[in-house]
């Protein structure tokens, strides 16, 4: 199984070389912990983290 790339502006889990939330192109190879946001806009941990969409996020971005 491919790791796969987290962006390093909103921290989403992508497959590729560009974020298809916010089309920053800096993937991130190197990331800890992983996000299931499932329900967006019920979700207290997504307005934790500043997760405006539905995904898998990372948890740390080095």
């Amino acid at each position: 199984m491919t790791r796969k790339n987290a962006c390093k502006r909103c921290k989403l889990l992508y497959d590729g070389e560009e974020c298809p939330h916010c089309k920053a192109s800096q993937p991130v190879a190197n990331w800890k912990g992983r996000i299931s946001i499932l329900d967006q806009k019920n979700s207290d941990i997504a307005r934790k983290i500043g997760a405006d969409a539905e995904g898998e996020y990372a948890i740390k971005v080095t």
